[in-house]
């Protein structure tokens, strides 16, 4: 048999196989030689009926006669023939037949045809058929691999080699996870032995796909899997059809990105934590390592300029690495050739895909530059921080070694998340510079230290709020009273913010301004209930729609507590406030039952006194509710672990108010509310520091005041003192003489000076004028005051004290 120009197939599914379809031979003069059964099972005639016979005869209608002609012409001119040509049954009826024809040249010149026919319909389906593997493993664009029993690879296409780099036939007879890095290889082989072993098919499941010879270029795909078997339920083997999904999958990632950056940064008002966040969202979101550096003033809360020259104060650093040339809270000198500096001056993003890190872009010492191109750098994207029309800093994103350079959409995305960024650090900047000024007034207007007193020991803190509510109006006054009394008083603002810190400073002057009065402390009270009305009055007349000017004073709370060492008496009143804490030397504390009274501000409602004896030593406590609500919220259990500390207070002042703090406060946070904590010890002062005479009133009662002053301060060492403090007590005798009723005390008490006391019956106010040169008498009050060091006066529902301090000589 000689060469033929076409080529028979031998597969099963082939209708021209040998075994399957229906097989001719004619001579060279077209007569029927050899007739197969197949032939005779399709067609109708046995062979004794068609060998010997011309096949146009017997086979072609008379219809399709000139039809076969022009077939017989090409076949002979090309050697060969396929196609489907109408042939006659033996029933008489025209069938549809493709057929393959092939010369064969037999001895000498002789030449035969070897025709094999099957029916039309099914060399059609074997057409599309073969049509689709081929287009399956010659021209689809999704991956298709063939599985054995085995799990060996049977076959890949052409997309699978084109996407993976590696050729058919160095994977036939290997398992796919050979060819993967191993972190991927796992999960692709239990994805075929799963499908295999279930027959579970597998749809559209994302997976890496990393092979051994990139290992570092990422490659996400969709794989679907099902198990072939044949007609009797044999298992043949998995296919796959692999989809490159990478693009997609990073577009995904990046939306998430972006969405988990819009739900991270910016969960506070602090610009270190939402340089952070900002940091750990970029990396490893986008980045192996992230950096953000900000300018100076950003970084402190400071107002911004113009100019943008010099260093930048690196803030954030994600991943921590120790090997980074600069740290968070360093300088980070930046020259004119880096990407940082290029991306402050032309305020858009620098993308060097391909990276040679330069030395010369960071001022750094030759160490730090070793260490920095240790790190193996390729790949940069530089963000400015933007917000409002001003540059905050800029944001670095950097990949090292194995990554994957980035890409014109990676600094698509970078830019959004940096710009939604660089609006919350300026939201916490300008938060930061409010906080400050305010912080700033609040300290200002807060005694900054609490001078030694005679009557008690004091301790005090304050502790603002945290950065999120904003400083508030608490405040605390240890204020000196005349008669070596002391005022001690805590309250707090309604609201947070400088308006509150402003309103808190006109509270603090008005109550030293009151006390100065030596009113007693339910007036003081009242009359601060006046002020902050007015107060809120005045702000809604100017407001004008301002809400923030109506809101500057809403209402406050306050507690005020006079205590006499001589006496040993306190007296208090409060205005909505929590009530203070005393604990007696013997380790009992009491929660004072003192009438509440309400709020300042609300008006027109009366506020009670509450007058008690205190034991030398014993510790009165005054705060504000932020102290209570500091922990967890529970007032009651902090009120018990406040006693508990104060019951306990036996250590000096200053380590139980440390202990207070330490109990009452979280150890991870800060507080959300401002707390003001002040806490005094009692003292009394010893009887023979105190002298106190009744005098009758009479023309003599001015030498008899004199006569027992020179007594007691000879008998006290302060005779020194005695001409001075004569005058000054004959004149205070000699006024209540002439213009008081009932009988005079006269009172010495020694503390840090020389207080000398004159009270009467009358209320009747002194006043300090200047007599002319005519006058007979008003020098008196003059001489008072040009001889002591303060004097004043004070009322009591029977009567007033004028009083006097004098600093005692130096030991």
């Amino acid at each position: 048999m000689g060469t033929s120009s076409m080529h028979f197939s031998e597969s099963p599914e082939d209708p021209f196989a040998l075994g399957h379809g229906a097989s001719a031979v004619l001579d060279d003069h077209g007569t029927v030689v050899g007739w197969s059964a197949r032939a005779q099972e399709l067609l109708g005639y046995r062979a004794k009926e068609v060998i010997g016979r011309a096949w146009r005869d017997l086979l072609v209608d008379a219809r399709d006669l000139s039809v076969a002609r022009s077939v017989v012409v090409d076949a002979m001119r090309a050697g060969g023939w396929f196609g489907v040509l109408p042939v006659r049954h033996h029933d008489g009826r025209r069938v549809d037949m493709g057929f393959r024809a092939r010369a064969i040249t037999r001895d000498g010149d002789r030449q035969e045809w070897f025709l094999v026919g099957a029916p039309a319909a099914e060399v059609v389906a074997w057409r599309r058929d073969r049509a689709l593997l081929d287009g399956l493993y010659h021209r689809s664009p999704i991956g298709l691999a063939i599985h054995g029993p085995d799990r060996k690879v049977i076959r890949i296409n052409r997309a699978i080699e084109k996407a993976s780099g590696i050729t058919a036939e160095a994977t036939v007879g290997h398992i796919s996870g050979q060819f993967l890095v191993d972190e991927d290889a796992g999960p692709a082989e239990e994805r075929v032995r799963h499908v295999l072993e279930t027959g579970e098919p597998l749809i559209f499941t994302e997976q890496s796909a990393r092979t051994r010879h990139a290992p570092n270029r990422e490659r996400m795909v969709s794989v679907s899997a099902f198990r072939m078997e044949d007609s009797s339920g044999r298992i043949l083997g998995v296919a796959e059809t692999i989809e490159d999904v990478t693009q997609r999958y990073r577009a995904r990632r990046r939306l998430t990105l972006l969405n988990e950056a819009s739900a991270r940064i910016g969960t506070s008002l602090d610009v270190t934590q939402t340089a952070r966040e900002l940091a750990e969202v970029a990396a490893p979101g986008l980045a192996d390592y992230c950096s953000v550096d900000l300018l100076k003033p950003v970084a402190l809360g400071g107002e911004l300029s113009s100019d943008m020259a010099g260093a930048l104060l690196r803030v954030a650093f994600s991943p921590p690495e120790p090997r980074v040339p600069f740290q968070e809270g360093d300088v980070v000198p930046l020259l004119p050739e880096s990407p940082q500096a290029r991306c402050l001056a032309e305020r858009r993003p620098i993308l060097e895909r391909l990276l040679s890190l330069r030395p010369e872009w960071y001022a750094m010492d030759r160490r730090r530059i070793e260490v920095a191109l240790g790190l193996g750098v390729h790949s940069l994207i530089v963000v400015p921080l933007m917000a409002r029309g001003l540059v905050l800093g800029v944001v670095s994103l950097w990949r090292v070694r194995h990554s994957e350079p980035f890409e014109d959409d990676d600094a698509a995305v970078a830019h959004e998340f940096s710009s939604r960024a660089a609006v919350c650090i300026d939201n916490a900047r300008r938060f930061t510079q409010q906080q400050s000024a305010a912080l700033t007034l609040q300290r200002s207007l807060l005694p900054s230290t609490v001078s030694d007193l005679p009557a008690v020991e004091v301790a005090c803190r304050y502790l603002p709020a945290s950065g999120e509510p904003g400083i508030g109006g608490d405040w605390f006054d240890v204020i000196p009273l005349s008669g070596a009394r002391v005022a001690l008083v805590v309250g707090d603002v309604v609201g947070h913010g400088i308006h509150a810190a402003a309103s808190m400073g006109r509270l603090r002057a008005a109550v030293r301004t009151l006390a100065s009065l030596d009113l007693e402390p339910d007036e003081v009270v009242a009359r601060l209930d006046d002020l902050v009305s007015l107060l809120a009055a005045e702000g809604e007349t100017n407001a004008e729609g301002n809400q923030s000017a109506i809101e500057q004073v809403l209402g406050a709370t306050c507690v005020y507590a006079v205590y006499d060492p001589v006496s040993r008496q306190c007296s208090l009143a409060r205005a909505g406030h929590p009530a203070p804490l005393v604990s007696t030397p013997d380790g009992q504390v009491t929660v004072l039952d003192l009438p509440a009274g309400p709020p300042l501000g609300l008006g027109g409602l009366p506020f009670e006194m509450y007058h008690l004896d205190l034991p030398e030593g014993s510790l009165l406590t005054l705060y504000t509710d932020g102290l209570l609500e500091a922990r967890d919220g529970d007032i009651d259990a902090a009120l018990e672990n406040l006693e508990e500390c104060l019951a306990h207070s036996a250590d000096t002042l200053e380590r139980t108010c440390d202990g207070v703090v330490e109990a009452l406060l979280p150890t991870d946070r800060r507080p959300t509310d401002d707390i003001a904590l002040l806490m005094a010890r009692t003292r009394v002062l010893p009887p023979e520091n105190v002298a106190t005479w009744q005098l009758p009133l009479e023309a003599t009662a001015a030498a008899r005041a004199r006569d027992l002053i020179t007594a007691k301060l000879a008998e006290w060492g302060l005779s020194e003192m005695v001409f001075t403090t004569e005058l000054v007590a004959s004149e205070l005798v000699t006024n209540a003489y002439r213009y008081a009723d009932g009988p005079v005390t006269l009172r010495l008490i020694r503390t840090h000076c020389l207080i000398c006391e004159v009270s009467d019956a009358s209320h009747t106010s002194p006043h300090l004028r200047r007599a002319l040169s005519t006058d007979e008498g008003g020098r008196g009050l003059f001489l008072v005051a040009q001889l002591t060091e303060r004097w004043g006066t004070r009322y009591a529902h029977d009567g007033k004290t004028v009083w006097t301090e004098q600093p005692l000589p130096p030991s």
